[in-house]
């Protein structure tokens, strides 16, 4: 994948995603509740209240909704910057409110929670910080700097200062919490969107290589019986035009360009396996297809095959799926990538299953992130030598995933382990110490011999463009 792939998949741009409707819409929410609050505690409870200053702070959010509706377009999305002054303008606006209706006294305190939460779930972790610190600084401010709340007959409401002190530490652990709860799990959700898009990417990648693969395959055949009769019968023209040198050399032309053709079907063909039912191949077809582009980079790369102890059963023919191809592709360019100097690909198949082993004799899976395995965009800091030995690949997060992702796609269960530990059971050869992936299909899943998956013999279908 390139890396302005990887730059749109990456989450930079993703506040854009966030439309100024939206905001506009919750703030008039805000606006409505804040009203109907002012006024109920004036009419139905009779508190003093400094009314014009409240309305003023109210208005000057109603006006920012006014201006926004009318300068900017419906459709307009929100940068970084201009969502982090949104969200701030709302939290100082609700904590000037808070200010002139008796500070942590007052219930609705705990709407600070609010902007805090908003900027969370959209916005990088600065911004977040940012807000966070403001919120928690305001809320320690109200709780000495406010303005009573006083009834008709001019009694102070206010609660005990526990009381005050407790609402204070509530509100901030809330928003240290809440605040990185949903940062963490938006970022989560954000890495799972992006690592799901790149896989689709590269799923789709290969369909068309496949796709491709079949048409070249297809045409191959279709053409082959017209070059050979083309061929043939120029070599007929060359026999028996001796006499005209001329003509003679236009024959030889036409049976070299027939050659030419032939020679580039064939070589553009190998895509396809030249094979007429190009949804299935043998297991070892399928294995060092995806192997091929790893096989030439300096490593040795071993292919062992064989029935398991119990099975007895000839070479299986698998799907010739686009997700086995480049899950295995993407797990055999790992192996290599941090393999010393050998990859080990291992076959074993029998009645109910069908196992590859991928193996190396390399460093294996750093410790503390091998229970993580599979999950998107797992990062670890490298070391000089690993930037020197990867230097386009920022982790070894994106790969496994959409390896694991594609291959259980495709029915199969993946166990990661390190040849070193002495509590895994994928293998007891001491050369291979290094990383191990264990992929098992049960067999009626990718078996294309038998069971429901079995693809039917006969003749190819024609191809519509």
């Amino acid at each position: 994948m390139s890396h302005s792939d990887m730059t749109l998949l990456s989450g930079q741009e993703r506040s854009h995603w966030i439309r100024l409707r939206t905001l506009i819409v919750l703030r008039w929410v805000a606006i409505a509740g804040q009203l109907t609050a002012i006024t109920v505690a004036q009419s139905l409870y009779n508190l003093q209240l400094e009314l014009v200053l409240c309305y003023i702070a109210i208005g000057i959010s109603v006006l920012g909704n006014l201006i926004a509706i009318i300068l900017f377009p419906r459709n307009k999305r929100l940068s970084e910057f201009e969502n982090f002054l949104m969200v701030l303008f709302d939290l100082l606006q609700l904590n000037f409110l808070l200010y002139l209706t008796g500070g942590l006294n007052n219930p609705f305190a705990l709407l600070v929670l609010g902007p805090v939460t908003i900027s969370a779930s959209m916005m990088r972790l600065r911004s977040t910080l940012i807000v966070g610190a403001t919120a928690i600084i305001l809320v320690t401010l109200l709780a000495e700097f406010h303005l009573p709340l006083r009834t008709a007959q001019g009694f102070m409401l206010r609660v005990p200062d526990i009381f005050v002190f407790g609402n204070w530490t509530a509100i901030v652990i809330a928003v240290l919490f809440i605040g990185a709860y949903s940062y963490r799990i938006s970022a989560e959700i954000r890495s799972m969107s992006d690592a799901l898009a790149a896989t689709q990417m590269a799923l789709s990648r290969e369909q068309k290589l496949t796709d491709l693969g079949g048409v070249v395959a297809a045409a191959a055949h279709e053409l082959g019986t017209p070059l050979a009769t083309i061929k043939l019968t120029s070599s007929e023209l060359i026999d028996e035009l001796d006499d005209r040198p001329d003509l003679r050399e236009d024959a030889a032309l036409i049976r070299e360009q027939a050659d030419r053709c032939r020679d580039i079907l064939r070589d553009m063909g190998r895509a396809g396996k030249d094979d007429l039912h190009l949804r299935q191949a043998p297991l070892s077809a399928v294995v060092n297809e995806a192997a091929e582009p790893h096989m030439y980079r300096g490593k040795t790369v071993h292919y062992e095959e064989g029935p398991a102890a119990d099975g007895g059963l000839q070479h299986p023919s698998i799907l010739r799926q686009p997700e086995i191809i480049h899950g295995l592709r993407n797990l055999v360019q790992n192996a290599v990538d941090f393999a010393r100097s050998t990859v080990w690909v291992e076959a074993i198949w029998d009645d109910n299953t069908i196992t590859l082993r991928i193996s190396d004799d390399g460093r294996g899976y750093p410790s503390h992130l091998l229970g993580r395995i599979g999950d998107p965009f797992v990062r670890r800091r490298r070391s000089e030598q690993d930037r020197g030995q990867r230097p386009e690949y920022e982790g070894m997060g994106l790969g496994l995933f959409i390896a694991k992702t594609l291959l259980e796609r495709s029915g199969a269960q993946l166990v990661f382990a390190n040849g070193l530990d002495p509590n895994q059971t994928l293998t007891q050869d001491p050369k291979k110490r290094g990383a191990i992936v264990e992929v098992r299909w049960p067999r009626e899943k990718i078996d294309a011999a038998t069971g429901e998956n079995a693809v039917p013999l006969g003749e190819n279908k024609r191809i519509e463009i």
